[in-house]
């Protein structure tokens, strides 16, 4: 099942189509750097057989978030969340892998 799976850094670009939210889309409810747009600092692709998944760490004037984004026969669908709140979706992902 590992061999499955891709994992690629993506590097930030604000003309980038490789980041999980379009290429510098702005992100509704988190804020923005000033300019409509929260900043991404980091970006992390996982591509599965027939999805890719992006996870991207942004930060805008409310602060860093996460989103996670799926992209799977044209489709996308997208999470996000304040980076308070990843230790306890960490540790909720953990339970569930020793459930596999």
């Amino acid at each position: 099942m590992a061999d499955d799976y891709q994992f690629d850094d993506v590097e930030s670009s604000a003309d980038s189509e490789t980041e999980g939210s379009g290429g510098g889309k702005a992100d509704a409810g988190f804020g923005d750097n000033g300019n409509g747009y929260a900043s991404e600092l980091f970006s992390k692709q996982i591509k599965a057989k027939f999805r890719t998944f992006f996870v991207d760490l942004k930060e805008s004037s409310n602060g860093k978030f996460i989103k996670i984004s799926e992209k799977s026969h044209g489709r996308k669908s997208t999470i996000m969340m304040d980076a308070e709140d990843i230790p306890v979706f960490i540790e909720a992902l953990q339970e569930v892998s020793k459930k596999l």
